[in-house]
């Protein structure tokens, strides 16, 4: 068996905007004139909070997109405003989000977006001029379009949301809201934490071998010491099941363990981490 190489940035993917912000697309994507896309990074923003003490004294700052406690709100809704200028070229675009919760639900947006976000793990919509917008710092991001409906979703996919099939479900759910056929469906998997970072115990081994018919493809055995998990391998193999085509699912960016000058890991930081954004829209 040839030995586990974890994932890196591949340098086509990565885009600059001219504000600053440096994000991640499915570059096959960006030829799709009805849709919006994007992977952040934390490159090209105005927070301090998560600055590394070596260069916290410089001017730069990071894009930190999520509402933290360490944080400062008006710097993350500057921040906010930038990446969906990077990726819409309109900063004011409305922005759709949901407080995530480690679930297998998912919500549709089919209306305005006052009132706070619903309790969700994953959010779908065939309105146009809306970002859909789930949060990462090391769980697997998964945006989904049918360019068929014209109808988008994005998932948020940690350890829970997987176990429960939060994206299978995810797509089902596309079939009975919008009429998509799983075969005509696009999807990206972002950055996320590989097997070459993320440890798990054995308990968690026993509940998606105990759930999971192919569990034992998600720990191999040449990631490194101890017990790994492969949460992209273990979505991507949902996307499948689920009746997409092997070559409809690409795989965006890296571990967010293994490039901090990249990415945000709430894991390998100890909890003391900003947060990505995975957006996807219709135009």
């Amino acid at each position: 068996m040839a030995s586990f190489q974890p994932s890196t940035i591949n340098i086509p993917d990565l885009q600059q905007s001219s504000n600053g912000v440096q994000w991640l697309a499915v570059p096959a994507w960006l030829s799709l004139d009805w849709l919006w896309h994007g992977f952040s990074t934390r490159k090209g923003g105005v927070s301090r909070a998560y600055l590394p003490d070596a260069i916290a004294k410089d001017l730069r700052g990071e894009l930190n997109l999520g509402f933290t406690s360490a944080d400062t709100r008006e710097l993350v809704q500057e921040n906010r405003y930038r990446f969906a200028e990077a990726v819409t070229g309109n900063r004011e675009a409305e922005l759709a989000t949901v407080r995530q919760v480690h679930s297998a639900v998912t919500t549709v947006k089919r209306e305005g977006l006052s009132g706070a976000p619903e309790e969700a793990d994953g959010i779908m919509s065939d309105r146009a001029g809306v970002l859909l917008a789930i949060q990462t710092a090391d769980c697997i991001p998964v945006l989904v379009a049918d360019p068929v409906r014209k109808a988008v979703a994005a998932f948020h996919a940690g350890w829970r949301g997987t176990l429960q099939g939060i994206v299978e479900r995810g797509v089902a759910r596309m079939q009975a809201e919008f009429g998509s056929d799983p075969a005509d469906l696009i999807a990206a998997i972002g950055p996320g934490i590989g097997p070459c970072c993320y440890t798990v115990g054995d308990e968690v081994r026993k509940e998606f071998e105990g759930r999971l018919p192919y569990a034992a493809a998600l720990f191999p055995e040449d990631a490194g010491p101890g017990l790994r998990l492969d949460l992209i391998e273990a979505n991507r193999r949902q996307l499948m099941i689920a009746g997409l085509n092997a070559g409809a699912v690409s795989v965006v960016g890296g571990c967010t363990g293994c490039q901090p000058e990249f990415f945000y890991s709430h894991r390998t930081s100890s909890g003391h981490a900003g947060r990505m954004m995975s957006v996807i829209g219709v135009r």
